[in-house]
């Protein structure tokens, strides 16, 4: 065995060890299972491989030589070097490293948050040097970022669909017309009408989305605006009527200070994707993130 170790005297050395381990060749056939001719041939191998001899086998019963003690605790070593080296292999393939940029609509419903915590977990619990960047951006500038290279997948809703992105559903998100209490409309909420509403001035998405009725002619929406708490806002100062997500609504209904104008009329649902560039797609950590939120998110 001169200068490189093959796979083949890695072999040897297994079988000549477990010989060892069993007391003889005999009591080793079954650990190897093999014949004891088979054994005796690999022993006789591995010695003009060393070149010297390291047991005593025959009539007289098996014996390790002085050599042949001192190669059983080189071959472990050598052995537990090997093993070890693999295991840090698996371990560096385990140990993905990189950094995720994701853009996210702020205000997400705290259930949907917690299924997006889930995914971020499973996914560090595989690739332990992954780290995520959040950026919160309006539903505006989610698409525009992704195009650019800035994020490298999306969670909201979209209104473009972009040939050059992939959009994938997650989740569905209610919107509820609300007013507030200084609102002349206020009286009335709870079985207000379409036309009861169109005669006020409303707070409406600067993009809005197909699936979001126009309440009332152009003239009367107002005030655009992207933001959420913006949104709130204005309806709250009772100059405005507007929708905003349930979730998000939930503690100011609490508190009295906005009521949904009509929850089973004036109301819609808006799906939430997850988006990504068709070529960051290719990229392991965006494949992965990805394809995790769309098994969290799949319904039970």
């Amino acid at each position: 065995m001169q200068g490189t170790v093959s796979e083949l005297d890695l072999r040897l050395i297994r079988v000549f060890l477990a010989v060892v381990e069993a007391g003889g060749i005999s009591a080793a056939q079954t650990a190897l299972n093999t014949t004891q001719p088979t054994i005796s041939a690999q022993l006789a191998t591995l010695e003009a491989r060393v070149g010297f001899r390291l047991c005593e086998r025959g009539r007289g019963g098996f014996s390790v030589t002085p050599k042949g003690s001192q190669f059983i605790e080189a071959a472990r070593r050598l052995l537990a070097a090997t093993e070890g080296f693999r295991v840090e292999v698996q371990h560096i393939n385990r140990k993905v490293s990189g950094t995720l940029n994701i853009g996210l609509l702020g205000q997400i419903d705290p259930v949907a948050n917690k299924k997006i915590g889930q995914a971020i977990a499973r996914l560090r619990a595989r690739h332990e040097g992954l780290y995520f960047h959040f950026t919160e951006l309006s539903s505006s500038l989610l698409e525009e970022k992704i195009i650019n290279n800035h994020i490298d997948l999306a969670i909201g809703y979209f209104w473009h669909r972009l040939p050059s992105i992939d959009y994938f559903p997650l989740f569905e998100e209610t919107q509820i017309a609300y007013c507030a209490p200084s609102h002349p409309l206020f009286g009335q909420v709870g079985a207000l009408t379409r036309e009861d509403v169109s005669h006020y001035d409303w707070v409406w998405p600067s993009h809005p989305l197909p699936e979001m009725p126009t309440p009332t002619s152009l003239e009367r929406l107002s005030v655009l605006t992207d933001s959420m708490d913006g949104a709130a806002l204005l309806i709250l100062s009772g100059q405005h009527l507007g929708f905003l997500p349930k979730h998000y609504a939930a503690r100011h209904e609490q508190l009295g200070q906005l009521h949904p104008l009509n929850p089973e009329l004036l109301r819609y649902e808006v799906s939430f994707h997850a988006a990504v560039r068709h070529s960051a797609r290719r990229r392991e950590l965006v494949s992965a993130f990805l394809n995790e939120l769309i098994e969290i998110f799949e319904p039970a």
